[in-house]
């Protein structure tokens, strides 16, 4: 069974800087894909960043030039540096991962960002 396990969220003032961690478990093949969401409270969940099997990144504007999404040395593994954090960057962050044709999701680590 595919699982993900998300890590580094927590508390931090505004302007400071965390690093999301997301490992992908029970499968032997390398993703396609892995994505950053995040969902704040009251909002729709939303795409934060992806990085492909190829290297290829993408972010969303509103995180341009603060995120780096980045592959990590163990296979299926990804992370998220947040830099230069803002409060509206607070939410619940949820790694996702396309194995083939199939989706897979974490169960999400709160960042909280106080001014």
């Amino acid at each position: 069974q595919v699982q993900l396990v998300e890590s580094g969220g927590g508390l931090v003032q505004a302007g400071g800087s965390l690093r999301l961690s997301c490992a992908a478990s029970g499968i032997a093949s390398n993703f396609r894909a892995m994505d950053w969401h995040r969902q704040a409270p009251g909002k729709q969940r939303e795409f934060v960043a992806r990085v492909t099997s190829g290297g290829s990144t993408n972010y969303a504007d509103s995180v341009k030039g603060r995120f780096t999404i980045s592959r990590g040395n163990a296979q299926n593994t990804v992370y998220l540096q947040m830099n230069s954090l803002k409060p509206e960057d607070t939410g619940v962050y949820y790694c996702n991962a396309l194995f083939a044709y199939t989706n897979y999701w974490g169960q999400g680590t709160q960042v909280t960002v106080s001014t």
